[in-house]
């Protein structure tokens, strides 16, 4: 009799709940379907990471009972062989308490060579390996002897039982096969299937920029997985203040702690150097949502141009590249869009998020019905939809 892989079932099963719960994240209203309009640009079709051509997202959704809620999520830069056409990029550190493996050499070489994974803090070595093994398995790798995984997290410590280290290879794998194109799942999925953000349910959030064709007509976007604290933001709305949910204002809500990762996409052509200044202003996107960046709070940004005259090949008979750059004077407009499209993600994916029971205690949702009406207030819902 053939002996039955129970591992091989559970990953089966998981992946088919994972499919379930993306599904019921995509059907959640996002902030501009009540009318918000942050900024000046308007998005993308999708207002999400993957309107910049060739992008592509995917999630793994881990969760058991009530005290297992985590994942991955999977952003890929293009569909092709990325350590064999290695993409420029650029990195920052706005608070460094946290990890994200891989930016010493994306730092020194302004380049990435694998996809870009997110998971939970005890769980990057894992991603590592899976990213490793998927380099590896590339066709076209068989003589790689070095590979630079890219790999951040936040810590989901309250709702999923984190020590239990529920991540596998194999969750990886399935987030990085699962990428696609168009909509993406945010709230409760991949790696945001666990982490709180302004004392409510956080999770996964996207949007996105598109210039005029007078700036370029290029396209910027954002995909970020939050677990942060401070006094919310939207659109300049004080919603934290109103809804009276903030930190220090007693001793139950003075845990501020956690982190922020924020990918940013673009198809300008950008040289690293001008890509590390598009992450560093996509920090003040995260500054108006009323992030603190506490002492605790990991804030990691990372920028990558997807523009095909910029990229890297790993072999080149070349010994000169001379990929075209955009000029200086021409980034203003690429740093508006990359603060807007941070902002809105954020947002989004507290709009998307859900309430859970987990390991250490509930997370609510947002109150989107109490919220609304500060925003009207406000007269920051600009349409009815």
């Amino acid at each position: 009799m053939k002996r039955i892989n129970l591992k091989s079932i559970g990953i089966i099963i998981g992946s088919l709940f994972s499919c379930v719960i993306n599904t019921m994240a995509q059907d959640s209203k996002r902030l501009r379907d009540y009318g918000v309009e942050i900024g000046v640009f308007s998005p993308g079709v999708n207002n999400a990471i993957t309107d910049v051509s060739g992008v592509k997202v995917g999630h793994y959704t881990v969760q058991e009972g009530d005290s297992i809620h985590t994942g991955v999520t999977a952003i890929l830069p293009h569909s092709g062989n990325i350590f064999q056409d290695k993409v420029p990029a650029g990195f920052f550190a706005a608070n460094g308490f946290g990890k994200m493996a891989g930016t010493t050499q994306l730092e020194e070489l302004g380049n990435i060579e694998t996809p870009i994974l997110l998971t939970n803090t005890l769980s990057v070595a894992t991603a590592m390996k899976a990213l490793i093994d998927y380099t590896l398995e590339q066709p076209g790798n068989e003589n790689v002897r070095s590979v630079n995984a890219l790999v951040g997290e936040t810590n989901d410590g309250f709702l999923n039982d984190i020590r239990g280290m529920h991540i596998q290879e194999e969750h990886a794998i399935q987030a990085l096969q699962k990428a696609k194109e168009g909509k993406v799942p945010e709230g409760n999925v991949g790696a945001g299937t666990g982490t709180v953000c302004f004392g409510y349910k956080g999770g996964i959030g996207t949007s996105s920029r598109k210039l005029p064709k007078s700036l370029g007509g290029y396209t910027v976007g954002v995909l970020v997985q939050t677990n942060f604290g401070g006094m919310l933001q939207i659109d300049g709305a004080p919603v934290g203040e109103e809804l009276g949910k903030y930190p220090f204002r007693s001793n139950i809500l003075n845990d501020v702690d956690g982190s922020c990762m924020v990918i940013i996409a673009t198809d300008a052509p950008l040289s690293d150097r001008n890509l590390k200044r598009l992450s560093k202003r996509s920090f003040l996107g995260l500054g108006k949502t009323g992030g603190i960046a506490s002492n605790g709070s990991g804030d990691y940004f990372l920028a990558f141009s997807t523009h095909e005259d910029v990229r890297v090949p790993f072999n080149s008979k070349k010994h000169v590249l001379n990929p075209p750059t955009l000029h200086n004077d021409h980034m203003s407009s690429l740093f508006m869009a990359a603060i807007e499209a941070t902002e809105e993600a954020i947002i989004n994916s507290l709009f998307a998020g859900e309430d859970v029971k987990g390991y250490r205690g509930t997370i609510q949702a947002l109150p989107v019905e109490k919220v609304l009406p500060i925003l009207k207030r406000y007269k920051v819902i600009k349409s009815s939809n």
